[in-house]
This record gives C-alpha cells, sequence and structure tokens, in this order.
C-alpha cells in the first residue's frame, strides 16, 4: 500500500470511526494480550542482544500510502507509523531505520531476518497471524503483531459518484481498482464471488502500487479504488478535484507492528514501549499532527486482530 507520487504524497484526514474504532480496539483487550508496562523500568536493558548491539530498530515499510507513510521531500521516512515508530524508538533506546520495501515483500523480509519488525498499515488478521491464505492453506510461518490504530476500508470514487457507488454490491459489473497483496484484494475477491451470483461480473485491477490504482480511477479505467480509510480520506481531501469518499467505512480492524513469532521479547518491549508513548501523550499528538485521532488506541493490544 504506498508510493510517493502527486497523487499520494498530498492526502490527509480521517473521520467517523471513533466511536467504532475504541471499541473495537478494547474489545481486543479481552481476546489479545494487553502489554501493561511499569513506568521506570529498564526496557534498553532487556533488549535481546542482536538489536541492543546494533543500537538500531530497522523498520520494513512500503513508504508509497500518505499520511502513513511517504517519503519526504529530503527521501526520508514520514508520516503517521515513521513518527509513531520514532516514540518507540526512543523509548528502548534505539535509533529507527526504515527499510523501504514493497508491501507485499514485507513479511518474506521480515522472515528472511532482513528487518526487525514491519511496519506499513499492516491489518492484524488471523490469517497473517497463522500464516494461512482464504482457505485456510498455511502458506507461511505467521507473525505476531503489536497492534497501534484502528482503520477500515473505503471506497473512492470519482468527484461527483458518477456511477453512484454507495457499497460493495454497487461494484458489481464494473472495474476496480487496488493494490495486490492488502486487505483490500481479500475483500474484492470475495465480493467477485458474489457479483458472480447476481450476474454482473466485477473486474478487479491488482497493481504494484496504490498510485497505480488512483491513476486508473482519476482515468476512469476503474469505478473505484479500495483503500485503507486513511488514505482513502487524504485523497478526498487533498484532491479533492478528482476523487471523493463513497458510502460508510468497512470493516475497520487493526495495523500492527508485525514481528517474527520467534522473538516474543522483542515484541512485549516494542508493546511497552508503545504503551509509553499513549500514556505520555505523545501518541495522541502525532494522532491530531496527521489528523487521524479518530482510529486512536487506547493501549497497546498483541494479536488483536481477528
Amino acid at each position: 500500500m504506498h508510493r510517493t507520487s502527486p497523487l499520494t504524497a498530498n492526502r490527509a484526514g480521517r473521520a467517523g470511526v471513533a466511536l467504532v474504532a475504541g471499541t473495537l480496539l478494547l474489545t481486543a483487550c479481552g481476546s489479545g494480550s494487553s502489554s501493561g508496562s511499569a513506568g521506570g523500568e529498564d526496557l534498553h536493558g532487556r533488549l535481546p542482544e542482536a538489536v541492543k548491539s546494533t543500537g538500531v530498530l530497522k523498520i520494513g515499510s512500503d513508504l508509497n500510502y500518505a499520511p502513513v507513510e511517504f517519503k519526504g521531500q529530503n527521501g526520508e521516512a514520514t508520516g503517521l507509523d515513521p513518527d509513531i515508530a520514532e516514540e518507540i524508538g526512543k523509548e528502548l533506546g534505539l535509533r529507527v531505520q526504515f527499510v523501504d520495501t514493497a508491501f507485499d515483500k514485507l513479511l518474506p523480509a521480515l522472515q528472511a531476518k532482513d528487518i526487525d519488525v514491519a511496519m506499513s498499515a499492516l491489518s492484524d488478521d488471523r490469517q497473517r497471524q497463522d500464516g494461512t491464505d482464504d482457505r485456510g492453506k498455511k502458506t507461511g510461518p505467521g507473525v505476531d503483531f503489536v497492534d497501534y490504530f484502528i482503520a477500515g476500508t473505503s471506497i473512492l470514487v470519482q468527484k461527483g459518484n458518477p456511477k453512484n457507488i454507495r457499497n460493495l454490491d454497487d461494484l458489481c459489473g464494473h472495474t476496480v481498482a487496488l493494490q495486490r497483496g492488502t486487505t483490500q484484494a481479500a475483500i474484492a475477491e470475495r465480493q467477485t464471488a458474489s457479483c458472480d451470483r447476481l450476474k454482473k461480473p466485477l473486474t478487479v485491477h491488482q497493481l504494484d502500487t496504490d498510485d497505480q490504482a488512483m491513476a486508473e480511477l482519476a482515468s476512469g479505467k476503474a469505478v473505484a479504488d479500495l483503500n485503507d480509510f486513511p488514505v482513502a480520506a487524504y485523497a478526498s481531501k487533498t484532491a479533492s478535484d478528482k476523487f471523493q469518499l463513497a458510502g460508510p467505512q468497512l470493516q475497520p480492524g487493526p495495523y500492527g507492528i508485525a514481528l517474527r513469532k520467534s522473538d516474543t521479547a522483542l515484541r512485549d518491549l516494542v508493546a511497552k514501549a508503545l504503551d509509553r508513548a499513549i500514556r505520555s501523550g505523545a501518541y495522541d499528538k502525532i494522532l491530531a499532527k496527521w489528523n487521524v485521532s479518530a482510529g486512536a488506541a487506547q493501549n497497546s493490544v498483541i494479536n488483536g486482530g481477528f
């Protein structure tokens, strides 16, 4: 999900799901494990030696998904995720280093130990936790998540909504564009079956970047782009002459920082560092900066997705 072009490097905003998001996260605390940290605890001293010895937390991210993460004018990582990561790094006594990685390569890079964690608007869901596909077939070892934000899927359409798209069923008989390897790709795959039953086939263009999906929408090759709410809202605000949101947000769920299942010590310390950033108020300031306060987490949650 990401890329820095005029379409994606200028988008900001989040609205409408504060109550839903808060409820989801608090519910997730009951099913996942909340970190809970002691204020005076030395987090740096408890880091795994492999990380502590380098002094760096290497973070894989697809830097093409404003306002969540993208490249600033100087080429450095900027956005919601990099800012939150900086606060986590401060609490751990580590410098954070972002490694720009294609979205569908993030989890393979994590498993290959090319990065320490992946943080890139990754939806925490059971399939990624278990390493399975839609049919329950094992595809990999799975990952653990430290959840830090709530976001759902939005339907982005052309200004004026010329095809009168209000929900997923309205996409039947049309073409939708999206980035491959995302939660939206899974939603579109399920919707394809629904449209087939209605005898109005849905054509899905799965593209390498979200920029390409938005370009297809802008040109009329697709009637909609399925996207994470913060990004879609950003586009509808900063490119309001081209795009607008259609219908309510779909399937809100948590973003998570992904870690290898073997890295439980680092996972728990990242969760505690996030909790400290939330309690200090730094986290809320970051969300306000990017106009996404409605997705705020109340505390860190481990594997709270479903």
